[in-house]
């Protein structure tokens, strides 16, 4: 039993109020109006600086999704230094703060879902669990609720705990400076589309990324009384269904994309490749057998899913494995 699983000692209220940070709203304010800046100089940027933009998005994605959420949160592989300290700086470049602070609100979330103390309760709605929370200071049982949580196996990371000492060093020179000043450096990039564009228009859609690791069930999960597939347009664009809900019964499973997917996303398939080369290993997923062996015990039993599932053993892969193609 996890710390994730374990019951907790804390009573938990039906309702917590928390006040605004109005520093972080301020922020965001300017985030919002320098990204709208962005938009309106991008006519003005070089080619060459909206793919490399681009690509930084697609690394910071790549370290939330394959770095914070799958290894370091619900350890679903293990990595080498070597891809530790690359997922590390990709994580570095969403400027969400530190892989620590990320894995302890993260594993908060699981172990207190849709209650007051889910630092992005999916009940108040896709704002609240978006980036309304951001906005918020912490409540007065913030720090009983961290106590809940077993946070050893990162504290025994070196990686995790030299970024977090030195997490505003790298914030500012990763994150912020370095990135900026590579157009205008390196293929003569105006100074001020580089600031906006790289620095506040690639932020923003980093970001907003980032947050949907939170928010996506309200994008692509199936929510009580809807049909599927999707009984209106939408079906056209947003393929819904219950992998994101899987994830909450089995979230040590590599396979389960944070968007809906299910061993299809790149994310998914990076992990894979890196598997093959040497730098990931134990990777844990669940067979189908034993998933409707679980349904069956939970109809059988008269208990939740989420319980029968707790019972679950992890299954790692072999590594030939992952030097075949994924049919």
């Amino acid at each position: 039993m996890t710390s994730e699983t374990a019951p907790t000692q804390i009573p938990i209220p039906e309702k917590i109020k928390r006040e605004f940070d109005w520093f972080k709203v301020i922020v965001f304010l300017h985030l919002n109006a320098l990204t709208i800046l962005g938009i309106y100089l991008l006519p003005n940027a070089l080619t060459r600086t909206c793919l490399y933009g681009l690509v930084l998005v697609l690394l910071g994605i790549l370290g939330v999704t394959a770095g914070s959420h799958r290894l370091w949160a619900h350890n679903s592989y293990k990595a080498t230094t070597k891809l530790k300290v690359f997922l590390m700086l990709c994580q570095t470049l969403v400027g969400q703060g530190s892989i620590y602070n990320w894995v302890l609100q993260h594993r908060i979330h699981h172990k207190f879902n849709g209650t007051s103390f889910d630092p992005y309760n999916y009940k108040k709605g896709f704002v609240y669990s978006h980036f309304m929370h951001f906005l918020q200071k912490r409540h007065e049982f913030q720090d009983k609720v961290e106590s809940e949580i077993d946070m050893s196996d990162i504290e025994e990371d070196k990686v995790v705990m030299f970024q977090k000492k030195y997490y505003w060093v790298f914030y500012i020179v990763v994150f912020a400076l370095l990135p900026m000043n590579a157009p205008a450096e390196y293929w003569g990039e105006n100074i001020l589309v580089s600031c906006v564009l790289i620095g506040w228009v690639r932020y923003y859609m980093v970001l907003n990324a980032a947050w949907l690791v939170n928010s996506a069930v309200h994008i692509w999960g199936l929510q009580p009384g809807e049909k599927f597939p999707c009984d209106t347009n939408m079906v056209f664009f947003v393929d819904k269904n219950y992998w994101i809900q899987y994830h909450y019964l089995a979230p040590w499973d590599y396979l389960c994309s944070e968007f809906g997917k299910y061993g299809t996303d790149c994310t998914t398939k990076f992990i894979r490749a890196c598997a093959a080369i040497g730098w990931a290993s134990d990777l844990k997923t669940v067979d189908p057998e034993t998933v409707r062996e679980m349904a069956f015990q939970s109809i059988e039993t008269k208990t939740s899913v989420a319980d029968c599932f707790a019972q679950v053993e992890k299954v790692s892969i072999e590594k030939q494995y992952y030097l075949k193609p994924m049919l």
